[in-house]
């Protein structure tokens, strides 16, 4: 199982990754359920449990892998059914061993698959018999269920592999009764220099450019300046900091006031909001009057062109072009609209400086559009 359905549990205030995939529990009936795995360890089947605690659930059966002939069963709100000539794959064993190695992912760290891998390449650095054991014991690490795709091949599946570790004259899984011959030993160390000689290969980048940023996250956490700073690094970024935008012959101390006021169609509302002392303040003179119709809408274009006039000022404009290509994660605790939120959020905020930083980059590299 490769983790690509990302959840996480906040525990302390700190954010534990984590995935999840099906799994029957045992309660009487069979119920068909999510089986909660985290980072830090723990399993939730029907409570949170730690890998011991799961195993012993699995020996009793409540994490069932076996599913006996009429057995009744039911999806929570989708079905009820009882079993028919079921088959599985899984024992308690391999079930465990899954789960084992899916925490090692979810930490960074090489799981059973990974650890054999690297078994293979010490051999293949040095073959001494000492060494081929070595990797055949790692491969037989492996849950059954992950062994037929550890090179990740879908045409040979894990026949070189087999073959590499089981030995002249030893037999593979796929072939039991037949031993490994001379010629299928040199044609899996054959496979293997040349996968080798893939893997040495630089990764491929696309034409116009890498899928990801290359420059580590930021963060724009919350803040509450009064007055413009000589080195505010960051915090030049939020919206609330002082940095005055003009807007239709309006003037406004900062992005949010600009932003707060183009929000409601009183004009006296938008001139007291213009000499707020505070976001804060003037968030607030907003709040207590109606919005512009529409202004759902359009707010991420009105704040794409507040943005803009913003960083036309130089000083401003190097400190988010020194960003270079990083994702850029904004805090706004009252909008999961404009903030990322400890990940509840859809982050516009940031996913709109990013666009001002690319137009600005662009100006910078003589690219023009209009």
């Amino acid at each position: 199982m490769r983790e690509n359905r990302i959840i996480h549990r906040t525990a302390d205030g700190v954010r534990i990754p984590g995935t999840w995939r099906h799994a029957f529990i045992r309660n009487g009936d069979y119920f068909l359920t999510d089986l909660f795995i985290y980072a830090d360890g723990l399993i939730d089947c029907w409570g949170l449990v730690t890998v011991e605690e799961f195993a012993e659930k699995l020996t009793r059966g409540w994490v069932a892998t076996e599913l006996p002939e009429g057995a009744r069963a039911s999806g929570h709100e989708l079905a009820a059914w009882k079993f028919s000539e079921p088959r599985t794959w899984l024992t308690p064993e391999i079930l465990l061993a899954e789960v084992r190695d899916t925490i090692e992912r979810l930490n960074g760290r090489p799981d059973s698959t990974e650890r054999c891998l690297a078994a293979v390449d010490v051999f293949l650095a040095e073959r001494t018999e000492e060494n081929r054991a070595a990797a055949h014991a790692a491969y037989q690490t492996i849950p059954v269920t992950q062994r037929r795709y550890a090179l990740g091949d879908m045409d040979r599946k894990d026949g070189p592999l087999q073959v590499l570790v089981a030995g002249v004259g030893g037999t593979t899984e796929d072939w039991r009764d037949e031993p490994v011959t001379w010629e299928e030993y040199d044609e899996a160390l054959a496979y293997f220099e040349e996968r080798a000689a893939w893997r040495a290969e630089p990764p491929r980048v696309p034409v116009d450019g890498p899928d990801t940023s290359f420059a580590p996250a930021i963060k724009l956490n919350q803040s509450f300046p009064m007055k413009r700073a000589e080195d505010p690094g960051t915090r030049a970024l939020r919206h609330e900091y002082p940095a005055p935008v003009t807007v239709a012959g309006a003037a406004y101390p900062s992005v949010a006031h600009a932003y707060w006021a183009l929000s409601v169609d009183d004009l006296s509302v938008r001139a007291a909001i213009a000499e707020a002392d505070t976001e804060h303040a003037a968030r607030t003179l907003a709040a207590g009057a109606p919005r512009r119709e529409g202004w759902t809408q359009a707010r991420a274009a009105v704040m794409t062109g507040l943005l803009r006039a913003k960083f036309t000022d130089a000083d401003l404009a190097e400190i988010l072009l020194a960003t270079d290509d990083a994702t850029v994660v904004y805090d706004e605790g009252d909008s999961h609209f404009w903030g990322d939120n400890g990940g509840r959020g859809r982050n516009w905020s940031g996913r709109l400086l990013e666009l001002v930083r690319s137009e600005l980059q662009a100006r910078r590299a003589g690219i023009e559009l209009n």
